[in-house]
């Protein structure tokens, strides 16, 4: 095995050489470990421990786009998208480039980013995206993956090489005062069947648009984990930008308002009977599309008690992911998280609605913005073969900074 890491002098801590490292050999041992508690008491991570924190802590900003740009628009055009991996990679970008509701886009608040991952065919997504595009960016790492993913992913050729996931700002014009805020995990990332160090984070920058500075957060909240934990989330993320300097803000991501808890299989379980319970339709289309309304209510509530708006910033009512009891892949990544026995119940459930149940997990929110025309939920994103290019929708709005 190898005994060599990567050492910290004369590293741009700006740079993608921030994230080099010779962990990957260790990865076999490491997965061993059935806990994160059980993983930092080894022998093995206080060794690789410095590497690690060096990795999980930094942010990479690079600038490719233009020096100077004319500015057509009097409002600034804003999208988040939820890449899942970046791994239809050809067909983002062609779509960044071209779709009518993406291509001016002056801002990006992507989420699910590879870094060195087989599944995404080893790119920085990150990284590439900016530099086909032309847009500054900045990234920021929040898991180190110790496998090459979960559900078919386990299955995809090759190997990993960076082994990293995270999430990133994008944008035409100068991105300063970079940094990010840890979150606290929802479960522990050493259990279950897709094992990983590190927690979400959220990236926070200032855009120095010509219509005027902004402070722009990507956030991507956790799946696994029940919804007084991604209030927990969404409350540091707010308590931190509290400590700033007053500023226009625009929130936007995946905040998994799934309206489960997912902690774990069998509190899945007890909420899908619930809604059961409810009745299916109800709950099909007066809850997962209005998270807001009930499950998640605590955390759009908080956004409101500190002076965020979220209902004109969305196309309410409208899902960003969608299930259907027809796709393989979909079914096998469940598979990993969800008994065996449950399938022939949701089946029965989500045949009850058509075989087809949508959701809304992602969002934007704001202060000091006035929203322009409505904000959309852009579907059906798909590469020259039909496939889709994520599993998200992605959202947009534009908007100006509020005077006064």
């Amino acid at each position: 095995m190898s005994s060599r890491l990567v050492s910290e002098k004369n590293l741009d801590f700006r740079s993608p050489k921030i994230l080099d490292h010779d962990l990957n050999p260790y990865f076999p041992e490491l997965l061993r470990f059935n806990s994160t508690k059980e993983l930092e008491r080894s022998e093995i991570f206080q060794r690789i421990k410095p590497t690690v924190e060096r990795i999980l802590n930094a942010i990479v900003q690079e600038n490719f786009a233009e020096d100077e740009k004319h500015n057509a628009k009097d409002f600034i055009s804003a999208v988040a998208w939820n890449l899942e991996r970046g791994a239809a990679f050809e067909g983002i970008v062609q779509a960044l480039r071209t779709h009518e509701d993406l291509k001016e886009a002056d801002l990006l608040l992507l989420t699910e980013l590879d870094y060195g991952m087989a599944r995404s065919q080893n790119r920085f997504v990150a990284r590439e995206l900016a530099k086909q595009l032309r847009l500054n960016y900045a990234f920021a790492p929040v898991y180190i993956a110790l496998q090459k993913g979960s559900g078919v992913e386990k299955f995809v050729e090759g190997e990993n090489t960076k082994s990293i996931h995270g999430l990133g700002i994008f944008s035409k014009y100068p991105i300063k005062n970079v940094h990010a805020i840890p979150l606290p995990n929802g479960k522990d990332k050493m259990k279950g069947a897709e094992k990983r160090i590190g927690h979400l984070r959220a990236l926070i920058a200032e855009i120095e648009h010509p219509l005027g500075k902004f402070r722009a957060v990507t956030t991507h909240l956790d799946a696994h984990c029940s919804r007084k934990h991604r209030h927990l989330q969404m409350k540091i993320i707010l308590d931190h930008l509290q400590t700033l300097s007053e500023m226009p803000t625009l929130i936007g991501g995946d905040w998994n308002t799934t309206t489960f808890n997912s902690q774990n299989a069998f509190r899945a379980i007890l909420g899908y009977w619930r809604r059961v319970f409810m009745g299916i339709r109800n709950v099909a289309e007066n809850h997962f599309p209005h998270p807001d309304r009930y499950f998640e209510r605590d955390l759009f509530a908080e956004l409101e008690r500190r002076g965020y708006e979220y209902k004109k910033f969305n196309q309410l009512g409208v899902g960003t992911l969608h299930y259907d009891i027809r796709s393989i892949e979909k079914n096998t990544n469940l598979r990993d998280w969800v008994p065996s026995w449950c399938f022939p119940f949701i089946f029965w459930a989500a045949g009850k609605v058509g075989g087809k149940v949508s959701a809304r997990l992602d969002w934007f929110a704001g202060k000091g913005i006035e929203i322009v025309g409505k904000p959309k939920t852009i579907s059906d994103l798909k590469d020259s073969k039909g496939v889709p290019l994520s599993d998200h929708d992605a959202i947009a709005l534009d908007f100006r900074i509020s005077k006064g």
